[in-house]
């Protein structure tokens, strides 16, 4: 019960660590989101310092959480690595004929976007699977109480035996004298 009560404590903390971390990623995702939909297109030359800190939110992101974006494609990643390298120049540059119908930060949205509902489903599978956790260790608690108990009972119940066997030989060693 001890080995299983501190196997918890470290799934417990693990849990915690990677909630707290996908919950401030989803935040600043969201945030750099806002910027993104708030200043499309040509008021984002107005705010460079605004677009420095949505690259520098993305970088952070992308290396934190490499591992869970593999959802990403390619060309999506190349985008994203554009962007970091200079976020400022990646939406003042002369679209291609492809760019040229969409705004080159409708792109950098869809994939901010993508990110924050991949972290959205990943902590949201992670708190499932702490709810499971925690279910299948309170399970493991009551049984081992239970055993704890019974083996409680059946050394009482022993013990008693051996009192009364004790009584019995002493009785009969008496009877004998």
């Amino acid at each position: 019960l001890t080995t299983a009560a501190a196997q918890r404590e470290k799934q417990l903390a693990a849990f915690s660590g990677e909630e707290s971390d996908l919950l401030e990623s989803i935040n600043a995702l969201g945030l750099a989101l806002d910027v993104l939909s708030k200043h499309h297109g040509g008021a984002l030359v107005q705010l460079p310092s605004h677009i420095l800190g949505v690259a520098a939110t993305v970088a952070h992101e992308l290396q934190v959480h490499a591992s869970r974006l593999n959802g990403l494609s390619h060309s999506q990643r190349q985008a994203v690595a554009l962007f970091i390298q200079s976020p400022e120049d990646y939406f003042n540059a002369k679209p291609t004929f492809k760019q040229a119908y969409a705004p080159q930060s409708g792109e950098i949205y869809g994939i901010l976007k993508q990110m924050k509902e991949t972290f959205e489903k990943d902590l949201a599978d992670t708190r499932q699977q702490e709810s499971t956790s925690q279910e299948a260790y309170a399970g493991l608690k009551a049984a081992k109480a239970a055993e704890i108990a019974a083996g409680k009972e059946q050394l009482e119940s022993r013990q008693q035996q051996l009192a009364d066997t004790d009584e019995e030989v002493s009785q009969a060693k008496q009877d004998v004298e």
